[in-house]
This record gives C-alpha cells, sequence and structure tokens, in this order.
C-alpha cells in the first residue's frame, strides 16, 4: 500500500504557519481539535467503504474481520445511520459543523453549526446557491456569527450532540432530496432542510438574507438540472 500523502511533520507545520502568535497550551489545544477532525473523517472513511462492500454483497461477519473487529460491534459502529446517502462533500460539511461547534466551545452542534459546515465546503452546490443570492461569503459569515451563543468556556471532547432543530432539518434535507427525486442527499438539500426547519436559527438567518423555501427550492431544482445536462454533454 502506498502511505498516506501527509505526515506528521505537515500537520505540525501546517498549525505552527497558521498560529505563529500562538502560545505551546493554546497550540495544544488546537491540535486536540485537529485530531478529533482527522478520526471523524477517518470514520466516514470506513463507513464509505463498509457502505460499497454491503452492496456487493458482504455480510456484517465478513466486515468485521476486515475491520478487525467482532461482527456486532461493526454492525453497531457501521450500520447505516442518518447520513446514508449524503455525498461526501455533504458528509464533509456535517463533519465541519462539529469542528465549528468545538471552535466556538459549544457543547452542542446547532442548525447555524450546519450553515458554516455548507460555507466551509465550497465545492458544494449549497456554497454556490448561497453567496450567488447573498453577494458574499463574508456576508452569510457575518450574520451567522451575530446569531451564534457566546462561546463557552473550553472545548468539548468526544462526541457533540444535535440540537433537536438540528435534527430535523437533517431530516428534513431527507425529505427534500426524495421531494425532488433525487437519490442521493447533498449540500443543496441540508440547505433546503435548513430553512425548512422554520423555526430554527439557521433558517431566521436565511430569511435575512432574503431566502424563501419556495425560491431556494426552485433554484436547486434548475441548478442540480443545469449540472446533470452538464455531464450529460461531456
Amino acid at each position: 500500500m502506498s502511505p498516506l500523502d501527509i505526515s506528521l511533520a505537515d500537520l505540525i507545520a501546517r498549525l505552527d504557519e497558521e498560529l505563529p502568535e500562538a502560545s505551546e497550551l493554546a497550540r495544544i489545544s488546537e491540535a486536540r481539535l485537529r485530531a478529533q477532525t482527522l478520526s471523524d473523517l477517518g470514520d466516514q472513511l470506513i463507513d464509505h467503504y463498509v457502505s460499497k462492500a454491503k452492496q456487493t454483497g458482504a455480510s456484517w461477519t465478513e466486515i468485521g474481520d476486515a475491520i478487525g473487529v467482532s461482527k456486532q460491534a461493526a454492525q453497531q459502529r457501521h450500520a447505516p445511520g442518518p447520513f446514508e446517502r449524503y455525498t461526501d462533500l455533504n458528509r464533509h460539511s456535517i463533519v465541519l459543523a462539529q469542528e465549528a461547534a468545538r471552535t466556538h466551545k459549544h457543547d452542542f452542534i446547532g442548525t447555524e453549526h450546519l450553515l458554516l459546515g455548507l460555507l466551509g465546503e465550497p465545492r458544494g452546490l449549497a456554497y454556490e446557491v448561497l453567496v450567488a443570492k447573498a453577494g458574499s461569503e463574508q456576508r452569510i459569515r457575518d450574520a451567522i456569527e451575530e446569531a451564534l451563543p457566546p462561546a463557552g468556556e473550553k472545548a468539548l471532547r468526544g462526541h457533540i450532540a444535535f440540537r433537536p432543530e438540528s435534527k430535523e432539518a437533517i431530516e428534513q434535507a431527507r425529505r427534500a432530496s426524495a421531494d425532488l427525486g433525487h437519490d442521493w442527499v447533498g449540500t443543496e438539500h441540508t440547505l433546503l432542510g435548513l430553512i425548512r426547519a422554520e423555526e430554527s436559527p439557521a433558517a431566521q438567518i436565511l430569511r435575512n438574507l432574503g431566502f424563501s423555501s419556495d425560491e431556494l427550492r426552485k433554484t436547486i431544482k434548475t441548478e442540480v438540472a443545469k449540472q446533470s445536462a452538464t455531464r450529460d454533454k461531456q
């Protein structure tokens, strides 16, 4: 196997470059946050190939053997969950939402963090739609920062729970995908899910920026059709 195209030296150099004035203790805190993000991405990497293995007919016993755990442990940890049909970009946006919650030292993942996650994935359709309507990424970020609760005293370790309105937005994203006849849940569907969770902070932010649920649905439907047409011509 080829080694990963990343090394400890790369991680250290990047952190030192981005935080040149930080104390060693501050760098420890930042290093722990980045380590958690890498761990989350690693779990998603395994989930991706577990899903592919299941599609080819592999049993949970075989998958457990490949991972090095029991059948029960493999099934409990990697069985399809709420993000089963999420695209890689959308899964990444969820990881970024969790990272945003840690960065702001919040003990929850709110819809405002999910919105920050979408902004952190510029390759996603949600990012394109957001910036095209709002005029700039910074305008959206400023609106989110104004709506965020005050930072906590310290960043949490381990799992951070979704708030009820975030769970609603995630469910609404799946419904939005189904409504549009899509067999995937992309960043664009998460964006629709956020505005459909009408009482959530993200929905209020989006409305203040000039978005509406109906207009957003039409825009996304049009943009997906354009992308599909472009791929067909290639």
